[in-house]
């Protein structure tokens, strides 16, 4: 039995490289933005701005669940 070898060509490659650049560019954004709370507004502050986010980030979420439940009738 012989091994076949998987070629991957450049439509898998290209996106996985977009992808793993755009993650890098988001993460250098939110650090960047963490890194200016927490010099503003000290150790505490950061903390609250960061929970308000991912507060915000499930209500976001959240509604969206609603919305896309309200259609469903059980």
């Amino acid at each position: 039995m012989e091994d076949e070898q998987v070629k991957l060509g450049s439509r898998f490659w290209l996106p996985l490289i977009g992808l793993i650049v755009g993650i890098g560019i988001a993460g250098l954004v939110l650090f960047l933005i963490f890194g200016r709370v927490w010099y503003t507004w000290g150790v505490l502050g950061a903390l609250v701005f960061l929970f308000a986010c991912v507060l915000l980030f499930a209500w976001i979420v959240d509604r969206r669940d609603r919305r896309r439940r309200a259609n469903i009738e059980y």
